[in-house]
């Protein structure tokens, strides 16, 4: 997610507005019982390329983020009067006026900016319960100077940013900084330890190039951490996962340690992962009771078992598999399942080599809790061990993790019995990360297919 924008902002700019702009008008063609013709598909077409620019010269997502509703409204009336205007300019032009019904135009031309605004008002209303509630990234500075100080007073205009600044981080004691920073939490040597003490979501560094072996030095710190990194304004030296350009409130950043889902792919995501669990879980429910009916039959103990492992950005999540072994582990040391290994059931063997065993999963994809293609969830022993051993281990978990992943199609299933095997399965992960696009989820999926059919590495 960019950090200029609170979800719903982002929502709005990029999916929401155009679906309600289409949507208003395949709905009022439909009340009066028109064709929906290719003209009308053209037209919605024009329209998105249209309002995407004059909505944005307006800056009426920007009035959003500043709280000014009536100026909002206003702008919203102004900037929809202008796409109207220019809609019935190219038309003329075009010589496609006479293809439309004037009912439908005119109801869909009073409508659109009706529909809009009550959409735009119910999820204003959402994000003010969300800052009661505390929904908000909490984030630090790193760096005294003005321009983080810039960036603290833009938050601070800026509510629906939804950031919490909580203090900065710099060498000099409190009489030397800036005033309006906030609290000073430390030296900069002591981020990356209150970053995991305290789940901080973002940190924004903002320290003179002069200081680059400190900024690595930092950087290094924070891979043992979910935080998303930020630089102001210039780290071009750098070459980091995901780095992308962005703003807060106007002052740029560079996102140094991002996920790659935000915006539209974030959307595009959690859609494409909801609808395919759930015709998958429709698809294989009675094949679902009888694995479950087989597991408890053969062997005492509950048909699902349940383990913690460590979701997105590093939360504690419930992971559901349906139960393979004698034992079900989820203390400090997990011990994995090895070849032959005495604890696996007879039925459970099976269920392992054909990947049977991860299918309640899909019931987590459902929760949101997991993606369909991520880097698998390791049990929380073996992440808190791995942590420590592997650099850049835990930006694994700035996704979902994942039912099947890269890493799982290119041979890196089962035991990690040395460390270089575990080395190998992160570098894969983090291979994703950087590469992420629907094509490549469909390609993992499909290759999943393949691999399991093979049933390698799995005991």
């Amino acid at each position: 997610m960019s950090a200029s924008d609170i979800p719903v902002v982002s929502f709005f700019k990029r999916v929401l507005d155009p679906f309600i702009t289409w949507g208003v008008l395949i709905v009022v063609t439909l009340a009066y019982d028109q064709k929906f013709t290719g003209y009308y598909l053209v037209l919605m077409i024009t329209t998105f390329f249209v309002s995407s620019y004059v909505y944005e010269q307006t800056s009426i997502y920007q009035r959003w983020r500043n709280g000014n509703l009536l100026e909002y409204i206003r702008d919203t009336l102004v900037g929809w009067a202008i796409i109207v205007a220019v809609l019935l300019l190219l038309n003329y032009a075009a010589d496609f006026t006479h293809h439309y019904s004037e009912q439908v135009i005119l109801t869909w031309f009073i409508a659109t900016p009706i529909t809009l605004l009550v959409s735009h008002i119910a999820v204003r209303l959402i994000a003010d319960k969300m800052r009661e509630k505390g929904g908000v990234r909490s984030a630090v500075v790193v760096g005294a100077n003005e321009t983080s100080l810039k960036l603290v007073n833009r938050i601070a205009e800026f509510p629906y940013l939804l950031i919490d600044i909580q203090g900065y981080f710099d060498e000099r004691n409190d009489d030397r900084a800036l005033k309006g920073l906030g609290q000073r939490l430390g030296r900069t040597t002591e981020v990356a330890s209150y970053a995991r003490k305290h789940n901080i979501q973002m940190i924004f560094i903002s320290l003179p190039m002069s200081a680059q072996p400190r900024i690595r030095e930092i950087i290094d710190d924070l891979h043992d951490s979910t935080a998303s990194v930020y630089f102001l304004p210039d780290v071009y030296v750098f070459d980091l996962m995901q780095a992308r350009f962005n703003s807060v409130g106007g002052i740029p950043v560079v996102a140094a340690c991002e996920s790659p889902f935000s915006g539209v792919d974030s959307v595009v995501k959690d859609v494409s992962d909801f609808v395919l669990a759930l015709i998958i879980l429709i698809l294989l429910m009675p094949i679902m009771i009888i694995i479950a009916l087989a597991v408890v039959l053969t062997s005492p103990g509950p048909a699902i078992f349940k383990q913690r492992r460590y979701g997105l950005n590093g939360e504690e999540i419930i992971v559901y598999k349906f139960r393979s072994m004698t034992v079900s582990e989820d203390g400090h040391k997990v011990v994995q399942a090895q070849k032959n290994d005495a604890r696996v059931t007879r039925i459970g063997a099976f269920l392992r080599r054909t990947s049977l065993d991860e299918l309640p999963q899909f019931i987590n994809v459902l929760q949101g809790r997991m993606s369909i293609v991520g880097p698998r969830p390791h049990a929380v022993a073996h992440n808190e061990l791995y942590r420590k051993l592997i650099k850049g281990y835990m930006l694994r978990h700035k996704v979902k993790p994942g039912i099947t992943g890269w890493a799982q199609i290119n041979g890196m299933r089962g035991e990690t019995e040395v460390l270089e095997k575990m080395q190998g399965r992160i570098d894969h992960d983090l291979y994703y990360l950087q590469n992420w696009s629907l094509w490549l989820d469909l390609w993992i999926i499909m290759r999943t297919i393949w691999v399991v059919l093979r049933r390698d590495n799995a005991y």
